[in-house]
């Protein structure tokens, strides 16, 4: 029998040595593959249910829609995007909650949602103290004045909407009206920027009224400015949920059409022309370009934008589009393209990113931010539309 040939010890040394290494470093290569490839993680927090359902329910239907048409063409930054979504249904209280569990358990990089003003507020303090970037969906121009350091704003502004309506009302020579508003966060905080700027277009406020959220009846409030003489004009500047249409209905039932009435840019959807009925024929308001897309001009920059996401959401959601999923889309780009920017998931870099963003044509407009404004939208943006044949039509 033929002998094994004896193996040096020092290359049985070497191998041991090897051996040892990979099974040190084989754990270690695992965990930063791993590592690498775990998905961004975006928070979410909308009404989706509740009175404020016909906001947050076109915007999380939209941030799924997005999400997963991205993730099927490959991610971002060569990773996927795990949206992480919980539903407040119009309670501040719950928004705060879930912004809190959101930065402590889930470690989001980000923020999108709040989708009124009041879970929107509730929110900040929070996502400023947690040093995480929040793009908000509301309304309200507290959100964004003061700048805070990681909050950013989608769409228009109240205050934009109250000086669009003004311009209009001048352009029409209505100088006598009556204001009336909702007493939720947009509705109360719509009204004070509305009586900030309304000298600017030298029109009077004859008769100032409000409605409480839950009301199902104004017809007390409407005849009251009936019986205002010399009013002009009825601007509703400001309310969420149904307060909008029932204040429609009620104006259509005491035969008011000679007064024409201008509502604000939170009733933007088809469902308010559907819950209004007839009465809202006449009625203007301002709003993005989303909701007249196939109307706009073929020059327009913005048409090919809203004409894309009308197709793509309506096909999905199976439902009219509203300037609220529009919003959505706004926000969830911008971040996209900020994480793309800052080719990182790292909230500061993500934060640095936004503030830069430049050039960037949404549903709601043209976007231009800087470290002095969180919102980069000019009034001009938005369209004065106006209900005509169960439908809007572009006045301007």
């Amino acid at each position: 029998m033929k002998s094994i040939p004896s193996v040096p010890r020092r290359w049985l040394t070497a191998q041991a040595a090897l051996k040892a290494l990979t099974a040190f470093t084989a754990p270690l290569l695992l965990c930063a593959a791993a590592h690498a490839a775990d998905p961004i993680r975006i928070g979410s927090v909308l009404s989706i249910t509740g009175p404020a359902s016909f906001i947050g329910d076109p915007e999380a239907k939209t941030m799924k829609m997005y999400v997963d048409q991205i993730n099927a063409a490959g991610g971002v930054i060569g990773r996927q995007i795990e949206l992480v979504t919980y539903d407040d249904a119009g309670d501040a209280n719950k928004a705060r909650t879930f912004a809190s569990r959101l930065t402590e358990r889930d470690n989001v990089a980000v923020l999108i949602g709040g989708s009124t003003t009041g879970t929107t507020m509730a929110m900040i303090p929070v996502m400023e103290s947690a040093q995480i970037p929040f793009m908000s969906l509301a309304g309200s121009v507290n959100i964004i004045e003061p700048v805070r350091k990681y909050v950013f704003k989608s769409p228009h502004t109240d205050r934009m909407g109250c000086e669009r309506v003004f311009a209009d009302m001048k352009k029409r020579q209505i100088s006598k009206i009556a204001l009336i508003a909702g007493t939720d966060g947009f509705g109360t905080s719509m009204r004070e920027q509305c009586l900030k700027v309304v000298d600017r277009y030298g029109i009077q406020i004859l008769i100032d009224q409000t409605y409480g959220a839950g009301d199902t009846d104004m017809t007390t409030q409407l005849t009251k400015i009936k019986g205002t003489p010399g009013v002009q004009a009825i601007f509703n500047t400001g309310a969420s949920g149904q307060g909008p249409a029932v204040l429609t209905r009620n104006y259509g039932q005491l035969d008011m059409k000679a007064i024409p009435m201008y509502q604000n840019p939170g009733v933007a959807s088809k469902s308010y022309i559907e819950l209004s009925g007839p009465a809202a024929e006449g009625v203007r308001l301002p709003a993005s370009a989303l909701l007249v897309a196939n109307k706009l001009p073929a020059n327009d920059p913005q048409k090919p934008v809203v004409v894309a996401y009308t197709a793509t959401f309506e096909k999905s959601a199976g439902q009219p589009v509203s300037t609220f999923g529009g919003g959505a889309w706004d926000g969830l780009t911008m971040v996209l393209n900020a994480i793309k920017k800052a080719n990182s998931a790292d909230p500061q870099k993500i934060r640095e990113a936004l503030e830069q963003t430049k050039g960037f044509v949404g549903t709601a407009g043209l976007v231009n931010m800087s470290a002095q404004d969180h919102l980069g939208l000019t009034v001009d943006a938005f369209r004065m539309l106006e209900v005509k044949n169960g439908d809007w039509l572009l006045v301007d």
